[in-house]
């Protein structure tokens, strides 16, 4: 199945993150991006030692920082290459993602998007197809939208008809 122009520009980004920043490269380089659409993004992670609290279990710093990354992908799904900054990011724990060898999923949305604010939000699920977490990450997004790599025209619905 070949991939939809959504998930190649938002792996385009996800590429960038892996270049570019301090965090993602060294947490979350095995986050494998699965699906994206318009305002709509998911991903799943392999828990790895370096992801684990000391009682073995999924860290909640790791899960934030997925928050934070899943946000910003999601701002790129709607065609955004640079994605802005964050304002706001919350979490809610509520049960456990696992231990080493277990796969988390997550499926981030994009739930309002405009010229200065973008507001996004996720859940996660562990093994047991149980929702273990959720948040919600607001990104400043106004000097985003200079960027020359944008293609927010092209992911538009009217453009995707066409």
């Amino acid at each position: 199945m070949a991939a939809t122009p959504a998930l190649k520009f938002v792996r385009s980004v996800w590429t960038s993150f892996l270049e570019s920043s301090g965090l993602e490269p060294r947490l979350l380089q095995n986050l494998k991006l699965t699906h994206a659409e318009p305002g709509k993004v998911s991903f799943e992670l392999a828990v790895e030692k370096q992801h684990t609290n000391r009682l073995g279990i999924l860290h909640g710093g790791t899960i934030a920082s997925m928050v934070d990354l899943g946000g910003s992908l999601a701002v790129a799904s709607k065609g955004l290459y640079s994605t802005g900054v964050s304002t706001d990011i919350n979490v809610t724990y509520l049960a456990s993602g696992g231990p080493v060898g277990n796969k988390v999923r997550a499926e981030v949305t994009c739930d309002k998007f405009g010229k200065t604010l973008a507001f996004t939000s996720v859940k996660f699920w562990n093994e047991k197809d149980e929702v273990f977490a959720r948040g919600s990450h607001t990104k400043y997004v106004k000097l985003a939208w200079e960027d020359k790599n944008n293609i927010v025209g092209q992911l538009s619905p009217e453009f995707v008809k066409k």
